[in-house]
């Protein structure tokens, strides 16, 4: 009895942890962003900011996202992203002044300054997406984070196209395992929460 108990045990451990190697390798590995999608929006996910500078991260989705815009590929921004401390500026205001900066026109550029976390970014990107009319969605943020932010679109109902950003600062496997491990857990933490 104790015998089968224990080869159960086994199993599920051996399944648990082929489930979660598995999830890791899609994260890791998932693909970069390019320029070959057109789409009405791109959507670049909130990340730290730095008093009034993006964090090298936030800087990426940016410039990856000016780039699309530059390169035709979308007709407008929407940039994500709030703050906690009342004297900050949110992460979207940071983003839609680095991206003027960057020569993209101020009336193509949509923010919202309320969201905190992921799911907050794409709900009230959806707010503005339905506002705008905007049909056509790409999505940016960098390539670790996008498996969990498009099961989050999907479950939001939003359709999205994935556009990782092609230069990041996870580019060791020093820097890139401990993301890479916080997305493994917040992934699961939204598969049985759903925040």
């Amino acid at each position: 009895m104790i015998n089968t108990i224990i080869k159960q045990l086994k199993w599920v451990f051996t399944l648990i942890l082929l489930w979660l190697v598995y999830v890791f390798v899609t994260i890791i590995n998932f693909p970069v962003g390019n320029l070959t999608d057109n789409a009405d929006v791109a959507i670049v996910l909130g990340a730290a900011v730095y008093n009034t500078q993006p964090s090298p991260v936030f800087a990426e989705r940016i410039n990856h996202a000016v780039n699309l815009y530059h390169a035709g590929k979308v007709k407008k921004l929407i940039f994500t992203g709030g703050t906690r401390a009342s004297d900050k500026p949110a992460e979207s205001t940071v983003a839609r002044d680095y991206a003027i900066n960057k020569k993209v026109v101020s009336d193509d550029i949509l923010i919202e300054i309320e969201s905190l976390t992921t799911k907050e970014n794409l709900i009230f990107a959806q707010q503005l997406l339905v506002r705008e009319k905007l049909q056509t969605v790409l999505i940016v943020s960098d390539a670790l984070h996008l498996k969990r932010a498009l099961l989050m679109a999907k479950d939001l109902g939003i359709q999205v196209t994935p556009s990782a950003t092609p230069s990041s600062r996870y580019q060791s496997l020093k820097k890139k395992l401990p993301f890479a491990l916080r997305e493994l857990y917040f992934y699961h933490h939204y598969l049985v929460f759903s925040d």
